[in-house]
Order: C-alpha cells, then sequence, then structure tokens
C-alpha cells in the first residue's frame, strides 16, 4: 500500500522524489532497526574461549547502528514523511528471514553474522545508488553508514580469516551454512 505523499519536503525536491527517497529510506530503517537487535541478540548469546573478544566488540557496533537508525528516521522525517519503527511494521516489510542462530559458539556466531552484514551493506549500497540522483544529502548520508557498517564487517572477517587470506565462510550460502563453516573450519584448527 502506498504512502499519501508528502504534503512538504526538502527544498529543490518534489514531494514525489521525497516520497520515493523516504520509502528507500524506510527499508534501511528497518533493516538497521533489524540489524541492532541481531546484534544485542548475539551479544547475550556468543559463548566459548573467544566469548569476552565477541561480546565487547558488539557494543559499539550496536551503539552505532542506533546511531544509523535514529539518523535516517530523522532524515525520513526531515522529507515530510513520518518514520515507522515499530517492531511489526519492520517484520512485515521486511525481505529477510529472522536470524536464527541461538546460543552459539563465538565463531558461529560470527560465520552467520558475516552472511548479515553482507546483505545489509549489499542493500545498503543499492540504496545509495537508487538515491544518487535524487537527494545528494540521502546519498551522503547512506554512504557514510557504509562506511562503518564495511568496517564493523571487517572485524567479523579478521575472525572467520586464514594467515592465508581465505575466509572460512566463503563457499557458504545463508547464515546457518556460514555458522556451520565457521564453527567446522574452527574445529579443524584447534
Amino acid at each position: 500500500m502506498a504512502r499519501p505523499l508528502p504534503k512538504y519536503t526538502v527544498p529543490s525536491l518534489t514531494p514525489q522524489d521525497g516520497a520515493k527517497v523516504a520509502e528507500v529510506l524506510q527499508q534501511r530503517l528497518n533493516a538497521l532497526n533489524d540489524l541492532a537487535l541481531t546484534l544485542k541478540h548475539i551479544h547475550w548469546n556468543v559463548v566459548g574461549p573467544h566469548f569476552i573478544a565477541v561480546h565487547e566488540m558488539l557494543d559499539p557496533q550496536v551503539d552505532a547502528v542506533r546511531l544509523m537508525v535514529d539518523a535516517i528516521a530523522e532524515r525520513i522525517a526531515t522529507l515530510g514523511v513520518a518514520p515507522v519503527g515499530t517492531p511489526g511494521a519492520l517484520v512485515k516489510a521486511r525481505t529477510w528471514d529472522d536470524y536464527s542462530i541461538g546460543r552459539d559458539t563465538a565463531i558461529a556466531h560470527l560465520g552467520a553474522l558475516d552472511e548479515v552484514y553482507v546483505g545489509v551493506i549489499t542493500d545498503h549500497r543499492q540504496a545509495a545508488k537508487d538515491v544518487e540522483e535524487l537527494d545528494d544529502v540521502t546519498n551522503d548520508l547512506l554512504i557514510g553508514h557504509l562506511h562503518d557498517l564495511e568496517l564493523f564487517h571487517w572485524f567479523v572477517r579478521a575472525h572467520l580469516e586464514s594467515a592465508g587470506g581465505s575466509l572460512s565462510t566463503a563457499s557458504a550460502d545463508g547464515e546457518k551454512a556460514a555458522a556451520d563453516a565457521a564453527r567446522s573450519k574452527d574445529k579443524a584448527s584447534a
């Protein structure tokens, strides 16, 4: 169901363009809210010898992602559209499956989180392209977020990478397969 056009938007954008940009941002708002919750879920459910390193690595990521959520919601509002941040709306609108790993080793969670970050970053890059011709401010906002998201992804992958540069999750297709691949590689190297 299409939302009604905003009564106003930022100068130099039409209400139609403001609505298009806000629609792109709403999907990013949903994805980043989901990411923040997923990171916290992992933070609470990670176990094993790498527990403390991963547990403490995730809190700054959660904080940064929550700031991204706030910036996106405020940009949507600036465009004259009401941001929607309710759990029900997020679940209804999302195009990805819920995170499915419960209590598990740090390496298994990091394997699955690698896949989560691939999805979030890929979609964030596409969103930046989608608004590139419409709104420089929104494009800049998304590109700034990509810097941090890609950095966090590197932090995750550093745990999954061998000294030779290969990722334990390289051939995995999906979150559970990535968790299994990371777990297997970790057991083999132990």
